[in-house]
C-alpha cells in the first residue's frame, strides 16, 4: 500500500474511526499522547517556510463555546471520542466552555469536528 493508498483512506475516514486509529497505533507502536502532539505542533512551524513564507494558517483549535442543555449527554460522549479524555474531563469541557476539543488539527479535520459537536448539540467555533 502507497502512502497516497493510507492517507487517502484516512481521510475517508469518520472523526470517530481517526480516533480508534490512532488509539491503535499508540499501543501497537507503544506511544504515548505527549510525543504524537510535540510532533505535530513542530511539524507546522518546520514546514512554513520551506513553503516560501507562506502565511496561511495549517493548524487549528476546535473550541467547545456552549450545548444545548438537553442533549448534554450526547455532547459529552462525542467530546470523549474526539479528544480521547476521559468521562470526568469531557464532562468539566463541556460544562466549562470555551475548551479546546482538539488542538492543531488540519481544516478538514477541524470542520469534520466541528459539525460531529454542533450535532450532538454541542456550539463550536475554530480557531
Amino acid at each position: 500500500m502507497t502512502k497516497e493508498e493510507i492517507l487517502k483512506a484516512i481521510e475517508e475516514m469518520k472523526v470517530i474511526e481517526l480516533h480508534e486509529l490512532v488509539e491503535a497505533i499508540k499501543e501497537k507502536f507503544n506511544v504515548t499522547a505527549a510525543m504524537p502532539v510535540a510532533a505535530v505542533a513542530a511539524a507546522p512551524a518546520g514546514g512554513a517556510p520551506a513553503a516560501g513564507g507562506d502565511d496561511e494558517k495549517t493548524s487549528f483549535d476546535v473550541v467547545l463555546t456552549g450545548f444545548d442543555a438537553a442533549q448534554k449527554i450526547a455532547l459529552i460522549k462525542e467530546v470523549r471520542a474526539v479528544s480521547g479524555l476521559g468521562l470526568k474531563e469531557a464532562k468539566d469541557a463541556v460544562e466549562k466552555g470555551g475548551e479546546v476539543v482538539k488542538a492543531g488539527a488540519t481544516k478538514e479535520e477541524a470542520e469534520a469536528i466541528k459539525k460531529q459537536l454542533e450535532a450532538a448539540g454541542g456550539k463550536v467555533e475554530i480557531k
